[in-house]
């Protein structure tokens, strides 16, 4: 009997399916590309039809996440990529440049898009989540610099928790009855994003000022994460109530090169007792598969995470030094695991590739709860050519017939 793609992905979560190849193709779960990477890859020989995004997950025949973005409750917004036409989720047209929204912001209503200001290089504005931000012409959908925020204190916070109502009408769908009946009859996972005790945090106060706060103002910064709890927690019971979901996925980009950029010990007074009571709610309604996006290395704040009931991490940049051999080893089925492949590594050519994914993959895909994915959106200086060869090794390890490019 054919097993559905809801239940094969929770059984190779739950180390049922050893061996099983899960390549997910979603935004902030893998195997895709940058923008900028599929037009250059038509210029090499792929088809012309590969930019649009249904196309691209068929094609390489991954696998889908339908994560519930038309509910508004944290980095979910844009994230079903392959139901859409282009890679980008919502632009504004500022003076003839289209520029990106953060799209992934828990705020609703959203700030309006605001011009701000523009030289020869550059355009200034204020974006959908309330931050002040530079684009540069030639890259208007990169990473902008990032100019100010929207809460600085108790009175802009206050202000700003306005956007963060869990019953708020934008936040949800119109018609949810209709909602529901659509979501529950799809055939593919489930995911809904549950919130960010750090990441949303810093976007809205700015990395090196949420540093300060944590010091200068912690009674303000528990304020800020308590009001997160609420409305994701209500957001989470109503949600739960009707629908099945597989996955419910944090996200929090909290780390670097060298380690995190607040100790274990703020990890641990701050954020366990938050993460804890959404991972039981979770738990109440059955959600085991519990994931948590951040980049970096994540060494020192996996036993944290795994102890506040968060279960799959993704990517373990490589970069960062995170060898998923090891982590296996040392956390068993603790842990599930995606990620892990080099994205350097597709770049260097074929020999490479081979090396850095039999290095790790036949192991832990033998091992089970292994969803393999490159450790973040592939870059466009990575060839067409060599991105089949490394999508046709994985399927060639999992013992899968090579598909024809």
């Amino acid at each position: 009997m054919d097993i559905s793609p809801k239940q094969r992905f929770l059984d190779i979560a739950h180390f049922k399916r050893p061996g099983d190849l899960f390549m997910i193709c979603a935004f902030v779960q893998g195997n895709i590309p940058w923008a900028e990477t599929p037009p250059k890859w038509i210029e090499q020989g792929a088809p012309k039809e590969i930019t649009k995004l249904r196309f691209f997950s068929d094609y390489f025949q991954f696998q889908h996440i339908r994560w519930l973005s038309e509910i508004r409750s944290g980095v979910n917004a844009g994230m079903n990529w392959w139901e859409e036409e282009t890679y980008r989720g919502q632009t504004v047209n500022i003076h003839g440049i289209e520029m990106s929204l953060d799209s992934g912001d828990p705020t609703a209503p959203n700030y309006k898009p605001t011009f701000v200001s523009e030289d020869e290089r550059t355009v200034t504005m204020v974006r959908a989540s309330g931050q002040t931000v530079r684009y540069l012409k030639s890259d208007p959908t990169g990473m902008p610099m990032f100019l100010d925020w929207p809460v600085k204190d108790r009175t802009t916070w206050n202000e700003h928790k306005k956007r963060l109502d869990p019953h708020t009408p934008e936040r949800w769908p119109a018609d949810w009855n209709a909602y529901v009946q659509e979501m529950n009859s799809k055939s593919e996972p489930l995911s809904l994003a549950v919130g960010s005790f750090f990441g949303f945090l810093r976007d809205w106060v700015g990395t090196k000022n949420i540093f300060y706060m944590f010091y200068d103002d912690p009674v303000l910064i528990e304020d800020m994460m308590e009001h997160m709890l609420y409305m994701e927690t209500e957001i989470i019971k109503r949600t739960l109530k009707d629908i099945k979901v597989q996955q419910a996925t944090f996200w929090e980009d909290m780390c670097y090169k060298s380690g995190p950029m607040i100790s274990p010990a703020m990890v641990r007074k701050f954020m366990m007792p938050r993460y804890k009571k959404i991972t039981d709610l979770l738990h109440s309604y059955g959600v085991d598969v519990i994931y948590l996006d951040c980049d970096g290395d994540v060494s020192e704040l996996i036993p944290l995470w795994l102890e506040s009931g968060v279960n799959l991490l993704w990517p373990f940049e490589v970069a960062a030094g995170n060898d998923a051999v090891a982590l296996r080893k040392k956390y068993g089925k603790d842990l599930i695991i995606s990620g892990t492949i080099d994205k350097r590594t597709l770049v260097k050519g074929k020999e490479a590739i081979k090396e850095e994914v039999m290095s790790k993959v036949p192991f832990l895909l033998e091992q089970g709860g292994y969803f393999p994915s490159a450790d973040h959106l592939v870059p466009p200086d990575v060839t067409f050519e060599n991105y089949c060869y490394f999508v046709n090794l994985m399927r060639e390890v999992a013992g899968l017939e090579k598909l024809s490019f």
